[in-house]
């Protein structure tokens, strides 16, 4: 292997790392390769094989094609749409994303429909209204957003959402299954902590 696709296999592997919020203590612990080994890969002084890229590519959640592929895979997402309870759900993300973006338009509400009931669920979510006027129940919060309004909040505190009126409602989401708030990170420059 040449010593600059070492080098770029090195820099993927530690984007995939910084992107997971891992120490080299961490993702050490969890492959049970060492620290100083997987810094070395890294930083490009160690040539990757794939008894080390195996165990790093399942820790970190990523293809070993991600990390050894030259091309960059077609990054557009072929979305589906669902319907579910007179709402349109738009899926834009892949489904083994951690994250899972929609775009939902929620039916306008029906006079006379009885107060509804709140669920309960695993995850977090982040919302954002596009249209319209959403109603979102939450615990002992009962709030109306308008277009340009977020909220965030774990699904396991119960809660309801929906129109606020007799207009419909668009809205963006993004859902972690495991609970995580969602994290945006823009880094400019090298990361020069200890360990990272």
């Amino acid at each position: 292997m040449e010593a600059s696709q070492g080098a770029r296999i090195g820099a993927r592997l530690r984007s995939a790392r910084l992107q997971a919020d891992l120490t080299l203590a961490a993702l050490s612990a969890t492959t049970g390769i060492s620290a100083s080994t997987i810094s070395r890969l890294e930083g490009g002084k160690r040539a990757p094989n794939l008894e080390l890229l195996i165990p790093l590519s399942a820790a970190l959640e990523v293809t070993i094609d991600e990390l050894v592929a030259d091309s960059v895979p077609d990054p557009r997402v072929h979305t589906r749409t669902v319907r579910s309870n007179g709402a349109v759900v738009h899926q834009l993300s892949r489904d083994s994303s951690q994250n899972q973006a929609v775009r939902m338009i929620m039916p306008a509400r029906s006079p006379g429909v009885p107060e509804p009931s709140l669920k309960t669920h695993d995850g977090f979510e982040w919302l954002y209204v596009l249209s319209g006027r959403l109603r979102l129940m939450l615990g002992e919060h009962d709030l109306v957003l308008k277009p340009g309004e977020a909220a965030e909040f774990a699904t396991r505190v119960p809660h309801w959402l929906g129109s606020a009126d007799e207009h419909p409602v668009e809205l963006m989401c993004i859902f972690n299954r495991d609970g995580e708030r969602i994290h945006v990170r823009a880094q400019t420059e090298p990361d020069r902590r200890a360990g990272r």
